[in-house]
């Protein structure tokens, strides 16, 4: 779709929360149509070849800032919530974020947009912490070193294919818990990876795009 046509569909809904006596104010429909921009510039990288991915929206945060944000990743995560639909819920509600209103007060939906789960990953990686955990539906890239001996340099050399989480079990080995997911790759194919969250942690990834 292109941005017109977005517009035209979100205007269309406005008007449909007006009809039924639920209208958005001035803020919460700027913060949609806000997201209708990034998406347009998005495409646009895309079409340009504008290359972005080393790029980490986190970077632009205080460590406390960031400190601030994953742990409230982690808590929503916890809970099984969406960390992201909890913030957008809020601004379109116009609720306080108590913890999380400096992101709408200085970086707003545009840059919130911008954030994806490989992004979080990173800065917790470094603080040795899982904050994001996998949820049935989750894109994920995977190793091949998860079913064959691998090497940097070799005949076989790591190499990475993108997957689908179709299911995750809490497992249990002589007292030791740990977690099972269980991928569906693009072909069809299953494949079970035990262990997802601790000796496996290395052999998967969160995607690029």
């Amino acid at each position: 779709m292109t941005k017109a046509e977005i517009e035209a569909v979100l205007q269309a809904a406005f008007s449909r929360c007006d009809a039924v006596n639920y209208p958005l104010n001035e803020q919460q429909k700027q913060i949609l149509l806000g997201l209708v921009v990034e998406l347009e510039r998005l495409q646009r990288q895309s079409n340009n070849g504008d290359d972005h991915s080393e790029e980490n929206p986190l970077d632009e945060l205080t460590v406390e800032q960031r400190s601030l944000l994953l742990e409230f990743v982690k808590e929503q995560e916890q809970q099984n919530h969406p960390w992201k639909i909890k913030l957008l819920n809020d601004w379109l509600h116009n609720r306080n974020s108590a913890s999380m209103q400096f992101i709408r007060e200085l970086y707003g939906p545009q840059w919130l947009n911008r954030v994806q789960p490989r992004h979080v990953a990173a800065y917790a990686e470094l603080d040795n912490r899982e904050t994001l955990k996998v949820k049935v539906g989750d894109r994920i890239e995977v190793c091949n070193s998860l079913w064959e001996w691998v090497q940097e340099s070799g005949p076989c050399a790591p190499e990475w294919f993108p997957c689908t989480v179709i299911g995750i079990a809490e497992k249990d080995d002589n007292g030791q818990a740990y977690t099972s997911c269980l991928i569906r790759f693009d072909s069809g194919m299953e494949y079970e990876i035990q262990g997802i969250y601790r000796w496996n942690r290395y052999n998967w990834r969160w995607p690029n795009t």
